[in-house]
């Protein structure tokens, strides 16, 4: 893996993490309904859950690229198709103004926000199916050790993905309130979309 392909994609994963999503809202609920202890609890339950997507994603891909480049291939092409709906979905949610979350109906038992975390990230079809889609697109099905490969870039993704989530812990329900924060927010959710657009762009004029 070159460098250049690294630092793009620890920007790529920056830029889609700073979008406030289920992950942001769990943990500021939780702030909220507790304590900001509580937030960087979640914080660190969600990112255990992150560094099992990572492993089972590691496993899966490794295997399948040892069985079929094509297969792989197909699944680089997959993934390039969800990753671009993805960002036309955040592109219109940033036409439309629809990028302000909202914490009612959070008002669930805290109970162990750890463990809860982990199991939320874990059990959640939506995080397998991004980092299925997400990570072969900086893989070449001709690269050496893949599956070293797809573990840094997948636990790369799930440290800066937990400090980001800190950041949120931190800083509280601001993200999501506030005439300020909803531009910003709009701002990212167009950051995002250009991103995932470009990503999928970027399988479908590789040569290989």
């Amino acid at each position: 893996m070159s460098l250049h392909t690294f630092v793009l994609f620890m920007l790529a994963s920056l830029s889609l993490n700073l979008i406030p999503g289920p992950d942001v809202i769990y943990i500021v609920s939780n702030m909220l309904k507790g304590s900001r202890k509580s937030a960087i609890k979640a914080a660190c339950g969600l990112g255990c859950g992150y560094m099992v997507h990572t492993l089972a994603a590691c496993i899966g891909l490794s295997a399948l690229i040892v069985s079929s480049a094509l297969a792989f291939t197909m699944i680089k092409w997959l993934g390039a198709a969800y990753l671009l709906w993805l960002g036309i979905k955040s592109l219109i949610a940033m036409y439309q103004g629809q990028s302000r979350l909202d914490l009612a109906g959070t008002d669930k038992a805290v109970g162990n926000v750890f463990y809860q975390g982990i199991v939320v990230s874990v059990l959640n079809p939506k995080v397998a199916l991004f980092f299925l889609s997400f990570l072969p697109q900086f893989i070449s099905a001709e690269s050496t050790h893949i599956s070293a490969q797809l573990l840094v870039l997948g636990v790369a993704f799930s440290v800066l993905a937990t400090l980001v989530n800190l950041l949120y812990a931190f800083v509280g329900s601001a993200v999501l309130n506030g005439t300020k924060a909803v531009k910003i927010n709009r701002v990212m959710q167009g950051i995002s979309g250009v991103l995932l657009v470009g990503l999928a762009g970027k399988i479908v004029m590789s040569k290989s």
